[in-house]
């Protein structure tokens, strides 16, 4: 009978065992995030240091929330490539220690083996997905909305998305050159109309200062309407806009995906599918989001090389340098496809997760030549002599 610690040791033979591993894989890959951190971090400081104390009453209070902005955007982007050194450290070590030997002769296999790493990097994953669902979407956010303002000290919080936007309204072009959020209500500033007759010529342009939805219905405000054919300016302080779009599609037009939580891009990606608007580029975005994370999961299947294999042969470098390679192939390979679909070239599946499954099995491949090698050669058999004087 089947019980649930006989389906455990199934899996993982020795809870000893599986916590060692994934304490060292851990202990090894906070090291080295910690670190690698702190040198790019520094040398990024370093790079605009002047630009942040060039505004008026900087001071090192400025320094310290450009670090706590720029700092989550390091970690986020360099955890799977920390995943695959703590990987490649701690199977090289288990490897230098005849560590993976014993395992082996105790009657693991290479899965079991690799099954504690595995763990830690799920943990690792589903962390790297919460931290960036929760503190670098907000850090992206703020910090671009300041670089864009100059490093300004006692600068305003941003009111929300922001970006130029272009939609077509019947024969009018309409140009919206930021959308934000104030409360309830949803602000366009530096609204422009761009009135066009039946065959589609320049009657008259419309500036406003900025526009609001109020009650079901837009307003624009600070009103200049230049016509074409007459030459004449006319002003007016506000004016009702017969306006169709809804707040919700501004919206969801400046969005930016790495400045928005998973459930954000989701809804926005809906709105815009309401007024048959392509979503392919949002698409790519959105499956990027459980794809980047989940690349950690892939890294103990690259660096698998490290750790089967005898290390007396001296070949234990060659083997960590090639896990190395594995890993920088597939980072280039992922960031290639994520290019290719944010460009629309690629469909946003093939973009998101087609290096995942590429590598993975390319990972299962590495392990299988590792274990069971290439077929023996047949040996020739050697013909007997005759002995002289028989």
């Amino acid at each position: 009978m089947f019980t649930s610690r006989t389906l455990r040791r199934l899996f993982v033979p020795s809870r000893t065992l599986a916590r060692y591993m994934v304490k060292m894989h851990l202990g090894r890959f906070f090291g080295i995030l910690i670190g690698l951190t702190a040198v790019l971090q520094m040398l990024d400081l370093l790079a605009t240091a002047d630009d942040i104390m060039a505004a008026e009453g900087a001071n090192w209070v400025s320094l310290a929330s450009y670090i706590s902005m720029r700092a989550p955007q390091l970690i986020s982007q360099f955890v799977p490539f920390t995943a695959l050194l703590a990987t490649l450290l701690t199977l090289a070590t288990l490897n230098q220690h005849s560590e993976v030997v014993v395992m082996k002769a105790s009657g693991l296999s290479a899965h079991r083996i690799l099954l504690p790493l595995g763990i830690a990097s799920f943990i690792i994953a589903a962390s790297h997905f919460l931290f960036n669902e929760t503190v670098v979407v907000n850090a992206n956010a703020d910090l671009e909305y300041w670089q864009d303002n100059d490093y300004a000290v006692d600068l305003p919080p941003s009111a929300g998305p922001t970006g130029r936007v272009w939609i077509k309204e019947n024969k009018t072009i309409v140009l919206v050159e930021a959308v934000s959020q104030i409360r309830n209500k949803v602000v366009l500033d530096k609204v422009s109309l761009f009135e066009r007759d039946e065959r589609g010529k320049l009657q008259a342009m419309v500036h406003a200062d900025f526009a609001w939805y109020q009650d079901g219905r837009w307003t624009l405000h600070e009103v200049r309407r230049f016509d074409a054919g007459t030459h004449e300016m006319t002003i007016q302080p506000s004016q009702p806009w017969e306006l169709e779009t809804r707040p919700e599609r501004f919206q969801a037009l400046t969005v930016k995906p790495d400045h928005v939580s998973f459930p954000k891009l989701w809804q926005s990606m809906q709105e815009l599918k309401k007024d048959g608007l392509p979503t392919d580029r949002l698409m790519a975005s959105f499956l990027q989001k459980v794809a980047g994370p989940a690349s950690s999961l892939l890294m103990p299947l690259l660096a698998a090389v490290a750790a089967f294999g005898v290390h007396r042969a001296g070949n234990l470098v060659l083997r960590v340098v090639f896990g190395m390679a594995l890993g920088f192939s597939f980072f280039v390979a992922d960031n290639f496809m994520l290019a290719m679909g944010e460009f629309g070239v690629a469909p946003p599946f093939l973009a998101a997760w087609a290096p995942f499954f590429l590598f993975l099995v390319v990972g299962y491949a590495v392990i299988f030549n590792s274990e069971e090698g290439s077929l023996p050669k047949k040996r020739k058999v050697l013909q007997e002599k005759p002995i002289a004087g028989e």
